[in-house]
């Protein structure tokens, strides 16, 4: 997983690049170093915790799904053939889709917390997590980015580590509370997400899968408030 760390998150460990594609099968384990601070934010029941919780996260992981998502957004929300919305997710200027996009991913995390236990963000992290392994075992690249990149070494028997990985991490939650099983169903959320990219672009890139992973994340959120 080491060589995960650097990235998935901003913390300061040194990583291989060819060896991270080797070691796909642990991302949903990232999950605990990511949520980690927010966290213990939550748990400490601060004064605007909820706020301080998310700053913490993206302190953690930096702001490179954000980025992705605001790209993935303008994509989508273009009219035209898949050789025109690919042409504006790669267009380095922001659209107002992008920014929509942002703003709803951020106040939705933000304004559920304080409807959710502490451990909250730690299986919105998970799926997050695990929704991008999964977009990565599809294996339909598009272009030849770090997304690309990423595919190419994914193996089918990653996907069958990893998932036990993320049931194992699940587990002890859905243990002390049966209700966090509802998280389950935000993983339909990153399922779809990963449709809509490969219907409007015919594949996935770095951008397609910062969004799975920003939208997947405020989607068990809201399914968590949802479901209490």
């Amino acid at each position: 997983m080491k060589n995960l760390i650097p990235f998935f998150t901003r913390l300061p460990v040194e990583g291989d690049f060819e060896k991270a594609r080797r070691e796909l099968w642990a991302l949903p384990l990232v999950a605990l170093l990511s949520s980690a601070l927010p966290t213990a934010v939550l748990y400490l029941n601060l004064p605007l915790g909820n706020v301080l919780a998310v700053l913490a996260l993206y302190l953690t992981i930096g702001l490179l799904h954000l980025d992705g998502l605001v790209d993935w957004a303008d994509g989508v929300m273009v009219k035209g053939d898949r050789e025109r919305k690919v042409k504006a997710m790669k267009d380095v200027n922001t659209g107002v889709a992008g920014v929509f996009a942002v703003v709803m991913v951020l106040l939705l995390q933000v304004h559920t917390l304080p409807f959710l236990p502490f451990y909250a963000l730690y299986l919105a992290e998970l799926n997050s997590k695990f929704a991008m392994l999964l977009a990565l075992a599809t294996k339909k690249p598009l272009g030849n980015g770090l997304g690309a990149y990423f595919m190419e070494g994914m193996k089918g028997k990653w996907l069958v580590v990893g998932t036990a990985l993320y049931a194992l991490l699940l587990l002890p939650i859905a243990y002390l509370e049966l209700r966090s099983l509802a998280s389950l169903l935000g993983l339909l959320v990153g399922a779809y997400v990963i449709h809509l990219s490969l219907r409007n672009f015919g594949g996935l890139n770095g951008d397609c899968i910062g969004a799975v992973a920003e939208i997947t994340r405020a989607g068990t959120l809201l399914i968590l408030v949802l479901a209490g």
